[in-house]
């Protein structure tokens, strides 16, 4: 099951995301253990008409969000994992 952060708008949540939750945009990494225990993965997926933040907390979200036959747009963030549990669960 996927968790994922609403913004509010349907495109443009990366930005929000780093304005209003202190999120950064960084390249996608090589492997989900580059993430520091503290801070939580984010990727946007644009899907045309509207774009979906999702929280990578795992290694098998990560390859799902990663699948080599994927090729929507993607943009990656991190961000502090509290804000990110928080914001998805709400």
């Amino acid at each position: 099951m996927g968790y994922y952060i609403e913004t509010g708008t349907n495109k443009g949540k990366a930005e929000i995301i780093c304005e209003k939750h202190g999120g950064e945009i960084i390249e996608c990494p090589l492997y989900f253990s580059e993430i520091p225990d503290d801070k939580a993965l984010i990727c946007v997926v644009d899907n045309g008409i509207f774009e979906a933040a999702g929280y990578c907390y795992s290694e098998s979200e990560f390859h799902a969000f990663t699948e080599l036959s994927d090729h929507r747009p993607k943009t990656w963030l991190i961000m502090e994992k509290e804000k990110a549990i928080e914001l998805s669960q709400s």
